[in-house]
């Protein structure tokens, strides 16, 4: 019988842990170095606020929780935007500008499926989950935009101006800071970056669920994070949509629950979208998260996550440098390291025979062209030019980033 059903690729992550799986991978076996998915360590950081050890229940938790998310946990992520990039601008956030649901990616489905037939432009490299994302909604077209590893994976204004007066699009869709390469978009910037789509009416949909993660004390000069939401003028008329949650900034990336801030119209359509992908996030864990939504601890949690993972984005470095590995991008944000194999000794220069071979000495990586986003293949018969690199992951805790790149640096050497 011939099956009415497609064939669904996975992601490049899911398919790394699936292949990892395979050859005996699981969470709790100490002999696997795990530098391929993108999580951060979960435990107690020194300076950061104490971690959430047991959630309340009560009868009325058991209710269904509305789709677009409670109104109290709505309130408490507009108040925090407005209480770290909005004190004294005439226009504020409300719980009617934002949405919650139950994760990144299915707060970026809700997006897709509200999104009327536009050019939505996308970056080469950035997060590889996009690629499904922007195939399976038809309503409108994906157009990729290029970052050249010689300009560091970055795109100036007025070349962002460039991209879309000529491709003529309607909505941008990137990482800040970039998964994979750690580029961060910031200061003024990215205050030009939305004036640039406020002058043209082109909608800005921005994933910042890496926004605490800053290296540089200019990128922390206005606060210990960043968005844009800072350089909006009007919450309801400026095109610029942000999603965030728990997962990353906050590191606990197990509870899936996220938020979609920007105008309240759009709110209306992913709140709608919802009501048919998903049927809303739930209701125990916005409980819980109720009691993270605050600037001061949000600030805290942002500090000791940029004093613990600056030491291991430096010691991943140094360690990359004695390899003989290649950086072009020193990380700003984010914590990876999109790293070039070219100076290595064959097979170990191209991406997936590197992910192969670790995967053998029990270390986990990522292949680079899995963010070389291609929704459709329409580029698959032209060789990805990121096959030579890998991304590599200082998110989990030190022990294991020294146990894993130990590893890689035998794996070189005997190569």
């Amino acid at each position: 019988m011939t099956s009415p059903f497609r064939p669904v690729p996975r992601t490049g992550v899911i398919f790394v842990m699936t292949e990892a799986q395979s050859r005996g991978f699981t969470y709790t076996d100490p002999d696997w170095a795990n530098l391929g998915q993108g999580a951060p360590e979960t435990g107690v950081l020194e300076g950061a606020p104490p971690r959430i050890e047991a959630i309340d229940l009560d009868d009325a938790i058991h209710e269904y929780a509305p789709v677009g998310g409670t109104m109290e946990l709505r309130d408490a992520v507009a108040q925090l935007y407005n209480q770290r990039y909005r004190r004294g601008l005439p226009s504020q956030y409300s719980a009617e500008n934002v949405a919650i649901c139950g994760g990144g990616r299915l707060a970026l489905t809700r997006l897709a499926a509200a999104l009327g037939p536009v050019h939505l432009g996308h970056f080469l490299p950035d997060y590889t989950a996009y690629a499904e994302l922007l195939e399976i909604f038809r309503a409108f077209v994906p157009i990729p935009i290029v970052l050249d590893q010689a300009d560091g994976f970055a795109l100036g204004p007025d070349a962002l101006e460039r991209e879309i007066t000529g491709k003529g699009l309607g909505a941008l869709l990137l990482s800040n800071p970039c998964n994979p390469t750690g580029h961060a978009v910031r200061g003024g910037a990215l205050r030009a970056w939305v004036d640039a789509c406020r002058n043209l009416s082109c909608t800005l949909i921005v994933d910042e669920f890496y926004a605490h993660y800053l290296y540089d004390e200019a990128a922390r000069a206005d606060g210990p994070s960043l968005s844009a939401t800072r350089y909006v003028e009007d919450v309801d008329r400026d095109p610029v949509v942000i999603v965030d949650g728990v997962t990353k900034n906050w590191r606990y990336p197990g509870w899936r629950v996220s938020w979609t801030v920007g105008p309240k119209d759009v709110i209306a359509g992913v709140t709608s979208a919802g009501s048919f992908l998903d049927g809303g996030p739930s209701h125990p864990i916005q409980r819980a998260v109720l009691s993270l939504i605050d600037a001061d601890i949000a600030d805290r949690e942002a500090r000791a996550i940029q004093a613990r993972f600056s030491a291991k984005r430096r010691m991943m470095l140094d360690r990359l440098r004695d390899m003989g590995i290649r950086v072009d991008v020193q990380p700003m944000g984010a914590f990876y390291v999109f790293a070039g194999l070219a100076n290595l000794p064959e097979p170990l220069r191209d991406g997936m025979a590197f992910f192969r071979a670790a995967l053998d000495a029990k270390v986990i990586v990522v292949p680079g062209k899995f963010f070389d986003v291609d929704p459709g293949q329409r580029r698959g018969h032209i060789p990805s030019r990121l096959n030579p690199y890998v991304r590599l992951s200082f998110g989990p805790s030190e022990d294991k980033l020294v146990q894993g790149l130990d590893r890689l640096d035998g794996l070189i050497r005997s190569a």
